[in-house]
């Protein structure tokens, strides 16, 4: 503001030099009390400007938080519905298996006779057909014997000493594990060698 006065001052000497008439130095002095106006509602603008800005800005704070929470929350709510997707038939599979174990001892039997044979022919082909519907849900069995013991694939209820096998390799399976995608919905029961 001294710099305006001064400005001011100046152009009200440099006007008065050049020109000696009233007018000029009349509108000198309006122009200055034009800026002095300005300056003066400046001020007063300032505080509500300054209050209004910041209302803006934690506003906009505000809408980025909600904005970010809605992202996150439809993120998960798709996550959520992939898996749903992905595992639909769990309770399903895991309700059959011990169907698909009982179908895995009656064709260990030995046929005796003719109508043992094809009725040991009829059982196969239903727990073929049971086994491939539920392999394209993507049901995979555990592989256990020969392979190194895995806490997270196999349940460990028996331990031999074999000097057939290796340390800590799976020696005999007593019950089948099943994966179901890439999620172990029932661990092998094995014996491991120690």
């Amino acid at each position: 503001m001294a710099e305006e006065k001064s400005t001011l001052n100046e152009e009200l000497q440099s006007s008065t030099e050049n020109d000696a008439s009233t007018e000029g130095i009349e509108e000198v002095f309006a122009e200055a009390e034009m800026v002095e106006e300005e300056t003066g509602e400046q001020t007063l603008v300032d505080p509500r400007v300054q209050e209004l800005e910041q209302k803006l800005q934690e506003a906009e704070n505000r809408y980025l938080r909600l904005h970010a929470d809605f992202e996150n929350s439809r993120r998960r709510a798709r996550i959520d519905l992939e898996a749903t997707q992905k595992y639909r038939a769990q309770g399903l599979i895991t309700n059959l298996l011990p169907a698909l174990d009982n179908f895995e001892r009656a064709l260990q039997i030995e046929p005796d006779n003719d109508q043992t044979k094809a009725l040991l022919q009829g059982m196969e082909m239903v727990y073929r057909s049971l086994s491939e519907a539920l392999k394209s849900e993507g049901l995979e069995a555990i592989e256990a014997v020969g392979n190194a013991f895995d806490p997270h694939l196999h349940q460990a209820v028996m331990q031999v000493e074999d000097a057939n096998f290796e340390s800590n390799v799976v020696v005999e399976e007593f019950q089948k594990g099943y994966m179901l995608k890439d999620k172990v919905i029932r661990p092998s029961m094995v014996k491991v060698n120690q």
